[in-house]
């Protein structure tokens, strides 16, 4: 979101109002000046993108009076109190009551604007929080959210979306920490089977000697131990969908009793005759490949070759590069309402960490490293240093090539900023038209991408 810069300035007295709003814009704010809090009060909504300074005594209304409706429109908006001597405790008071802060007069022109610009920067960080609230609201539904602009995840979702509503089987390969449970989900959640059960089964975590009964039930004294009937994962999920995550991992005996239930879309349960028609969408999530497992004999071929119907790969995090700016924010604001923190986004320096990190744990751990900066702020273990020991540099390319990836990130990071407009994406970079144009075009960005 683009870092607000606008200001209601309330004062009765025009020289006052003519001297404040110099020392404002000189510091490159927008003021919108009013002689009444009555004026004042009508010139903005809720969710105005900007802060007020209001003069204590005032005709008519007051400025205590003004805090008191302006709360009533907005109750995050921050309203800074001029006061006079004599105003002290009443201002102390109106904070008490909400106010952000208040000058006492005669004021110098620096600590107006430290104080305006300390609120503009909370006003900022509420409305990044209100439109992420109000996105993850609407992120409900159809389901999870696969981020990023890179053409590789942009293919990504354009497959999902095509296949999401068919019964046909999937296998999604990708690294660990890739994300491939969120596209098993947005698979199952996109499609007609969402308000069935998503089952999601860990075949690396569960002990070869309990995986079948896991995965197919069994009937009472099926084997030792087996007291009474167990529903398998299987025919809980019919109806639905299962995700067979980290398949590789899964025994060749069990292999064939999989391969058996994927051909007939039926289940027996173990000690049982009796077959179980299933409705079933199965989707198969592996870190290593399959087809090359299957050459060595670790991993059936008749069983990868029935799987591998839609094969869906994520890319790792370092091959896409151009969307860490983008998941780190979102990581940032998820993580910063979850846990009610106002936090300010990284600087130029630490984006340039982040950028070139080679990120081993992927998206996984990118997210984990916005949650340490969201609870721990200065004090996380986010070590710049630390990201650079395993940098773009270590895998050998050029310094030209890492230069460009920060300035496309930088570039695009604007644009999402600016909603997608040029004019503010150059006052923000401080760049021609031109030059902005030609970047852009050099580095295929959009701007109605990031409207």
């Amino acid at each position: 979101m683009e870092t607000i810069n606008s200001v209601i300035f309330i004062d009765d007295e025009k020289h006052i109002r003519q001297a404040n709003i110099q020392t404002l814009e000189l510091a490159d704010m927008t003021v919108l000046s009013f002689e009444t809090a009555e004026e004042g009060l009508a010139s903005f909504e809720y969710n105005w993108p900007g802060i007020v300074v209001c003069d204590i005594r005032l005709p008519g209304m007051d400025g205590l009076e003004f805090l008191v409706e302006a709360r009533k429109k907005d109750v995050d908006l921050p309203v800074i109190l001029i006061t006079g001597h004599g105003d002290i405790s009443t201002a102390v008071q109106a904070i008490r009551d909400g106010a952000y802060d208040f000058i006492e007069k005669p004021y110098s022109a620096e600590r107006l604007v430290k104080t305006v610009q300390r609120a503009l920067e909370k006003r900022t960080l509420t409305l990044e929080n209100r439109n992420l609230k109000k996105e993850l609201e609407a992120q409900k539904t159809p389901g999870p959210r696969i981020i990023g602009k890179t053409p590789e995840i942009e293919a990504l979702r354009s497959t999902i979306s095509q296949i999401a509503d068919t019964r046909a089987d999937v296998l999604i390969m990708g690294e660990t920490g890739t994300g491939k449970e969120l596209v098993a989900r947005s698979l199952h959640e996109l499609g007609s089977r969402k308000t069935k059960h998503f089952v999601a089964v860990n075949c690396g975590a569960i002990s070869p000697s309990l995986i079948e009964s896991e995965l197919f039930g069994h009937e009472a004294g099926a084997f030792t131990d087996a007291r009474e009937q167990r529903i398998g994962k299987f025919e809980y999920a019919n109806g639905g969908t299962i995700l067979l995550d980290e398949i590789e991992s899964m025994p060749i005996s069990v292999q064939v009793h999989l391969l058996r239930v994927l051909q007939e879309r039926t289940v027996e349960r173990l000690g049982s005759n009796r077959p179980i028609p299933l409705d079933i969408r199965v989707i198969a999530a592996s870190k290593k490949d399959l087809r090359e497992m299957a050459k060595l004999g670790a991993f059936r071929e008749d069983l990868f070759y029935r799987l591998n119907v839609v094969r869906l790969r994520l890319p790792p995090l370092r091959e896409r590069r151009e969307d860490i700016t983008l998941l780190f924010h979102h990581f940032v604001l998820v993580a910063a309402h979850r846990y009610q923190q106002e936090v300010p986004m990284p600087d130029s320096v630490q984006m340039r960490g982040l950028l070139a990190y080679s990120w081993p744990g992927n998206v996984r751990e990118l997210r984990n490293v916005a949650e340490r900066y969201v609870l721990l702020g200065a004090q996380n273990d986010w070590s710049i240093d630390r990201l650079m020991s395993t940098s773009i540099a270590s895998e050998h390319a050029s310094l030209a090539k890492q230069v460009e990836l920060f300035e496309r990130s930088l570039i695009a990071q604007a644009l999402g900023s600016c909603n997608g407009s040029i004019k503010k994406t150059m006052e923000l970079l401080c760049i021609p038209r031109k030059t902005l144009s030609d970047k852009m075009r050099k580095y295929g960005l959009d701007k109605s991408d990031y409207k």
